[in-house]
């Protein structure tokens, strides 16, 4: 029989010494709905100076992916699999940040929206609020919010979620910091905003009149030459032209000017109040002597929504019977420089921003670009080499989850100002839209039409297809995605089945499909 000492001794080596720890902090925030070019380091009119500062002293990705839709990429960017591979809202064939990281010593916390099966206390959060649904009103809420996995109604009349979800986060990094002296932690903040309903608060509204009286035409070509100015995108990319059903600006009616004015300006307010919570949460890591310790990494979900469900338009959109949504002609200046939309696997749907900042432990040059391809299954892999630990191979305490293979890479060569050996290919599938990346090509479908094929590096914003020019790079790539749908992600062969041929359908500007040629190339 062991010795007292002698299995005190081994506990001690099996869980880190707190007081001595010195792996960072993570925190991932995720914000909702939110295109490319929203944020002011992306390009955007709007303001978001916290943000920005945390790019300016960190560093920006130009190609980095998200699944263009709300569940998939949080199953994604939790369990570093790709969405179906990991058994989707169910989350049954992967383990979750959280768990591995809880069992690695870190305390665990979320805030916001969920979107998947069960609660996050059931998935490796020690501590959760937020609400369980995809979507919520942001004044009043639903009955799916949570408080540490019991039912939580406390709303009042200035309840707002994007400030709400702050107050629980400092609240969090509070009990964390006391309960585990200097342990690290893992927070993840998932935005509701700016996902519709256009909800604001009037002051954030009141803000923005005005900032769009020149419509949409003009504000894109604007956020475009930023982003050239500040080398977010190559000069050799196109700025894709305004989509086919979305009229200019200059030819719609006055009522219609001011309408979509005001839903934009809606919009805008609502991310420029993100910007204000999370320098909030910046301050709160200071306060607490975590910032300079703490990666933080900000993405998004999809791209731009198109689709207009607008109800009450006759509300102000700072009172909760409001329901307002833009439509294309607004997703289409979020996605600059972009093609598409969100459920898209076009550059459109899919591109995120993402900014990543660690002063402690950064080494690639402040306010630095990268053009490394990266994507939201990555930060599983990131979680665990800082957290110095492992994938699991299974996972006891849930005997229903079943271990798949983890698909991401680590993020952290890139921190390093490094090149890292990339993902040999990259897959994407949402409904019938497709997609996969391997190399500097690029094959996708929109609603398993035909097949179209890109120079992904050249022509980053899809508008020179070379699919009737490389016929054999077509064949090989569809191959592959086929391979990958079928024997990793798990879709069946209806699923998978070949694309049509037919031209691709396009959107009217509800962001409602208008159908297309039923002809064959």
């Amino acid at each position: 029989m062991k010795s007292l000492s002698a299995v005190c001794s081994a506990l001690l080596l099996a869980a880190p010494s707190f007081a001595e720890d010195t792996r960072p902090n993570i925190v991932i925030m995720m914000v909702d709905d939110l295109g490319f070019s929203d944020f002011g380091c992306y390009g955007s009119e709007i303001e978001t100076p916290h943000i920005d500062g945390l790019a300016e002293n960190g560093i920006r990705f130009n190609s980095f992916y998200n699944t263009a839709k709300c569940h998939s990429s949080r199953v994604s960017l939790l369990t570093g699999l790709y969405c179906d591979q990991a058994g989707s809202t169910e989350l049954n064939r992967g383990v979750t940040i959280a768990e591995v990281l809880g069992k690695a010593g870190y305390s665990t916390a979320m805030v916001g929206k969920w979107h998947l099966n069960k609660q996050p206390t059931d998935r490796g959060f020690e501590k959760y609020f937020g609400h369980l649904s995809g979507a919520t009103n942001f004044f009043t809420g639903d009955n799916t919010f949570r408080l540490n996995g019991e039912l939580w109604n406390d709303f009042d009349e200035d309840f707002y979620t994007t400030d709400v979800f702050i107050d629980y986060a400092e609240r969090f990094l509070d009990e964390m910091k006391e309960e585990s002296s200097d342990g690290p932690f893992f927070l993840y903040v998932a935005h509701n905003a700016p996902h519709y309903p256009l909800h604001v608060l009037e002051e954030d509204y009141r803000k923005y009149e005005g900032r769009y009286d020149e419509g949409w035409d003009r504000v894109r070509i604007a956020r475009h030459e930023k982003q050239l100015e500040m080398g977010i995108v190559p000069s050799e990319w196109q700025l894709s032209p305004r989509p086919e059903l979305v009229p200019a600006w200059d030819e719609l009616s006055e009522e219609e000017k001011a309408w979509d004015n005001r839903r934009m300006t809606a919009f805008a307010g609502m991310v420029d109040r993100i910007d204000q919570s999370t320098g909030r949460l910046i301050q709160k890591l200071k306060e607490i002597g975590e910032f300079e310790n703490t990666l933080i990494m900000i993405c998004s979900d999809n791209g731009a929504c198109p689709f207009d469900r607008t109800k009450g338009a006759e509300f102000e959109p700072w009172d909760s019977r409001s329901y307002w949504c833009y439509d294309t002609g607004w997703s289409h200046v979020g996605n600059t420089p972009f093609r598409l939309h969100k459920q898209s696997q076009h550059e459109g749907g899919i591109s995120s921003p993402m900014i990543a900042h660690w002063p402690a432990g950064m080494k690639a040059e402040k306010g630095s670009i990268t053009a490394q391809p990266a994507h939201l299954i990555d930060f599983m892999a990131t979680a665990i080499e800082l957290a110095e630990t492992t994938y699991p191979e299974s996972w006891p305490e849930q005997p229903e989850v079943e271990i798949d293979l983890l698909q991401g890479k680590s993020l952290v060569p890139i921190f390093n100002g490094e090149e890292r050996e990339g993902h040999e290919l990259l897959y994407f599938r949402f409904s019938t839209n497709r997609a996969i990346r391997k190399d500097h090509w690029k094959l996708v479908t929109h609603k398993a039409s035909q097949w179209e094929l890109y120079d992904i590096v050249r022509d980053g914003t899809e508008m020179n297809n070379l699919a009737d020019q490389y016929p054999e790079v077509v064949k090989e790539l569809s191959a592959f995605w086929h391979t990958t749908a079928v024997e990793l992600d798990r879709l069946s062969e209806k699923n998978a089945a070949p694309v049509s041929g037919k031209t691709p359908p396009i959107l009217k500007k509800s962001g409602t499909v208008a159908g297309g040629d039923k002809n064959k190339r």
